[in-house]
């Protein structure tokens, strides 16, 4: 194989790399929606969040205890939660996705967003 079939090759690669994310990402996006309007209507016909007062779960633990028992702040926060965590998720995926291309400079680069992100997000529990 000459070198320009190889680039040729590694486009259409690359090509189909960033569709398979992009199509990750945007059915992260839906089901994110769709749980997130199913705790809305839930709340809009119930009238009740499931929680007393203006309380709502803060903790992980507590948003998937609310959402086994169907109480609808608990659905809406566990819709943001996939929200969040789509995005995330892309970051993961795209580290073994270098990884396997053997672009390890990208492979460095992706780590080190991973873990800004994962340390955000603990410093953000914790502050």
């Amino acid at each position: 194989m000459d070198q320009s079939q190889q680039q040729e090759a590694n486009k259409s690669r690359s090509y189909e790399v960033e569709l398979v994310i992009s199509k990750m990402l945007r059915i992260g996006v839906l089901i994110a929606g769709a749980v997130i309007v199913i705790g809305l209507l839930q709340y809009l016909i119930t009238g009740e969040s499931g929680y007393p007062g203006d309380t709502f779960p803060t903790t992980f633990g507590g948003i998937f205890e609310g959402m086994f028992q169907l109480k609808a702040m608990a659905v809406i926060e566990t819709g943001l939660l996939l929200l969040i965590l789509t995005p995330v998720f892309r970051v993961f995926v795209s580290l073994f996705v270098f990884w396997a291309e053997k672009d390890y400079r990208f492979v460095g680069i992706t780590a080190v967003v991973l873990i800004i992100l994962i340390v955000s997000f603990l410093l953000g529990k914790v502050g």
